[in-house]
């Protein structure tokens, strides 16, 4: 049994006060490596921090679901410290918090904010609602608890975030704040075998006589009920070896021959003996052997205590006194030899092309432009995106290995942001206007060059030389030949005799033949306009001679299509001229006739406003001044007949 006298230095060193009961406001849960407890007072966040930091901790963290748990059971504990409470909400604070100028990541489960023990990405949040986005003020945490509820460790406390307060105003509704305090390791509360009381006292000054674990460096006062008031024994909870911690104590604590294994069974954890003097001891069961402290059980079984962690399995070695981890397939064992992590099987670069790691395993995908072979195959070969129906070029496409190329026929260019649409050249435009020596009209793809007319086209099809040929308007149709086709589009008819058999392949028209004329969609560009001049006898009708430069080989067929192309065009856009024109004349007219209609009825207003005003003798004089007047009265030489100073008065 162990005496008080090795561990009295042990608890004078500590230099802190002796109190039999927790400090007054305050609660007290540990479990794992780290100790919890909850406090009254209001407090702003700040100096909640300072309250956890003089006694070595922080505010609390709540990075998991049993973390959580553990504070709920602290609160719970400091309720019920409290006979009659009001039955309103209450906030507590927590350690999570965001500086000033930070604003909110709604992408991120903390939101933006940060534990002040260090840690931002957390996976475990139990916010109370939406949080408030703001940048311009420091924002805290706080749990939610209803303080009237009897059932508080039955249910989680939310979290609410809101000003952190001031020294003069905590903030609304702030009752109090929870600390944590980690350690390295823990002991197990100490066992009595008879009547006896312990209290704890922790490193961060807190007292209790009931933890489920003790943590490392704490003092246990254990004072025996037996009468014998003399009889108190001292322990401290320090590191024995590596990750193992205890009092070292030996037996059960407080043990009376009065008692035996009645009493808490003798202070054993599984099996007491009793002896014949009245001694006993512990024992375990089958499977398990008793530790160094005589009290406690372990198990025979290394891998009873489930050393493994995650997805590892335990495995018994030789004799069963060791074991070994194990990892199934696409996982390794960590540094710890005690966990799993994932194997990159990409490394090995497994796939013919793209590899993805996924968890445990691994599989393969084709690049862009190839496919697979078949299901469940990891050959890729390409696909062929000219296809017939599925290319996505407009004109010209060729296959090339995972991709592909877009051609344009002779006349076009490639357009289109993605480089699959072709554009028309406009070859009139630009430097390769000047190819045609009178005039250039565009064509879809190509272009075509023409003759003013008394011109005829060289068979270069480039160059004008002069005609005989006049143009003069025809008198009638002739026989068998409409003016216009059905859709409205112009129709040239030709009576000049053209070159026979020309180099060229030109060939001489009937003087009645009908052309095609050019659907109205087809776009062409006129360079010049389209001048007559009669050059030849009256009585014929000679139109512009074209030739298309680009079709030397074929050219019967390219003349056709030249010819269909400009008729209806060329006709359309002189109509809309022409009616531009007149439209621009007759507002020219209406203007003018306005403008003469307006001056006319004001010169007459004049003459009859003048021919109306009477004629007055008096219309030839004028007045004379008031002052000359009254001084002809004040002469003594006045007028005596009224007519006379008449005569002097008025002046022509």
């Amino acid at each position: 049994m162990a005496t008080s006298a090795g561990l009295l230095l042990p608890l004078l060193l500590l230099g802190q006060p002796w109190a039999g009961a927790g400090a007054p406001g305050e609660a007290v849960v540990c479990a794992g490596n780290a100790c919890y407890t909850a406090h009254w007072g209001k407090l702003s966040a700040a100096e909640a921090q300072s309250h956890c930091s003089k006694n070595g901790g922080n505010l609390a963290t709540v990075k998991s679901e049993e973390e959580a748990w553990n504070i709920q059971r602290a609160l719970a504990q400091l309720l019920e410290l409290e006979e009659a409470l009001e039955a309103r909400m209450g906030k507590f604070w927590i350690g999570l918090q965001r500086e000033k100028a930070k604003c909110l990541d709604s992408s991120l489960p903390l939101k933006g904010f940060s534990w002040v023990g260090g840690g931002e990405d957390t996976l475990y949040t139990n916010w109370n609602r939406e949080v408030r986005s703001s940048c311009v003020s420091r924002r805290c945490v706080s749990l939610l608890l209803y303080l009237s509820l009897p059932s508080h460790a039955s249910h989680l406390s939310k979290w609410s975030e809101g000003p952190c307060g001031t020294p003069n105003s905590p903030g609304s509704n702030i009752e109090g704040f929870v600390c944590k305090f980690s350690f390295k390791g823990m002991c197990q509360p100490l066992a009595l075998g008879g009547p006896g009381r312990v209290e704890y006292r922790t490193p961060f000054q807190a007292t209790s006589s009931s933890l489920d674990t003790v943590p490392f460096a704490s003092v246990a006062n254990v004072a025996c009920g037996d009468g014998d008031e003399g009889r108190e024994h001292y322990f401290l909870c320090k590191e024995k070896a590596s990750d193992v911690f205890d009092w070292g104590s030996s037996g059960p604590l407080c043990v009376s021959p009065k008692y035996g294994c009645s009493f808490n069974n003798g202070g054993c954890q599984q099996d007491c003996f009793e002896g014949g003097d009245g001694s006993f001891r512990c024992g375990c069961r089958p499977g398990f052997r008793l530790l160094d402290d005589l009290v406690t059980c372990a198990s025979r079984n290394p891998c009873s205590s489930s050393p493994c962690k995650g997805a590892a399995t335990c495995v018994l070695g030789p004799h069963r006194k060791n074991y070994t981890c194990l990892c199934p397939q696409g996982y390794q064992l960590d540094s710890s030899q005690q966990d799993c992590v994932d194997v990159d099987e990409c490394q090995d670069s497994p796939c013919p092309q793209e590899c993805v790691n996924t968890p445990g395993g691994f599989h393969c995908e084709c690049w862009v432009g190839y496919e697979p072979r078949g299901p469940g195959e990891e050959a890729c070969q390409d696909v062929d995106e000219c296809a017939s129906g599925h290319s996505p070029c407009s004109q010209d496409c060729t296959n090339t290995d995972g991709s592909f190329h877009c051609f344009c026929k002779e006349g076009y260019v490639l357009a289109g942001e993605d480089g699959t649409q072709c554009l028309d050249v406009d070859e009139c435009e630009g430097p390769e206007h000047g190819l045609c020596e009178g005039l250039c009209l565009n064509t879809q793809g190509s272009f075509r060059c023409s003759c003013l007319p008394g011109w005829e086209l060289g068979p270069d099809g480039v160059s004008c030389t002069a005609g005989s040929t006049s143009l003069a308007p025809q008198t009638g149709p002739p026989q068998g030949e409409d003016m216009g086709d059905r859709e409205g589009n112009l129709v040239y008819s030709s009576t000049i005799s053209r070159p026979t058999g020309d180099s060229e392949g030109t060939s001489k028209e009937p003087p009645t033949m009908k052309r095609p004329s050019l659907p109205s969609e087809a776009p062409t560009t006129l360079t010049a306009p389209d001048m007559l001049a009669p050059s030849g006898p009256p009585g014929e009708w000679m139109e512009p001679i074209t030739h298309h430069p680009k079709a030397t080989t074929d050219r019967g067929e390219n003349m056709d299509e030249a010819k269909q192309s400009d008729n209806g065009t060329d006709g359309q856009k002189l109509l809309l001229f022409y009616i531009l024109g007149t439209v621009v004349a007759i507002l020219l007219l209406l203007a003018l006739a306005l403008g003469l209609l307006v001056y006319r009825k004001r010169k007459a207003k004049r003459e009859e406003e003048k021919e109306k005003k009477p004629q007055n003798a008096a219309d030839s004089y004028s007045w004379a001044p008031e002052r000359a007047e009254n001084r002809a009265l004040e002469n003594q030489y006045s007028c005596v007949h009224l007519s006379a100073c008449c005569r002097t008065s008025w002046s022509f």
